[in-house]
């Protein structure tokens, strides 16, 4: 099962690689520090030995800690959430595509409640807000999330 998912993982990075070549040689070669990652590589999770022990993940975000971080720190988070959700959902999708069994489906529902969660978060704070302007400022940014 190992060596499918990584022969599937290994092929379709091939191919966006052999797409990309001449957009990362440009951007290599206009950056001051040149880095060799595929973008796409984001979308797949680090490859681990199957012999290693089964990996603990955490648990969803609770709203009492989330309440106590600032609006940057929020956004900062959902960004990192959503990147773990699209993640999840590429890798889901591939293996689906395989007829492999996706390791782990609980992680799913654990980013998506941490997500509504932020939201929820946000909207206490919007609803607080005793100036209006401000607070529609809030709730539009809130609603593009």
């Amino acid at each position: 099962m190992f060596l499918s998912r990584f022969v599937g993982r290994t092929a379709l990075l091939a191919a966006a690689k052999s797409e990309s070549s001449a957009a990362t040689t440009a951007a290599a070669a206009s950056a001051a520090a040149p880095t060799n990652l595929n973008p796409l590589e984001q979308f797949f999770e680090a490859d681990r030995n199957p012999e290693d022990e089964k990996p603990v993940y955490g648990r969803s975000w609770k709203a009492s800690e989330l309440r106590v971080k600032s609006w940057d720190d929020l956004h900062k988070l959902w960004y990192v959430l959503l990147k773990e959700k699209n993640m999840l959902m590429t890798q889901r999708q591939m293996l689906h595509a395989q007829n492999l069994r996706f390791p782990n489906p609980e992680r799913i529902p654990k980013v998506r409640k941490s997500m509504c969660r932020i939201k929820q978060v946000l909207t206490e704070r919007e609803i607080e807000d005793p100036d209006p302007r401000r607070s529609a400022e809030m709730k539009r940014m809130i609603n593009a999330l």
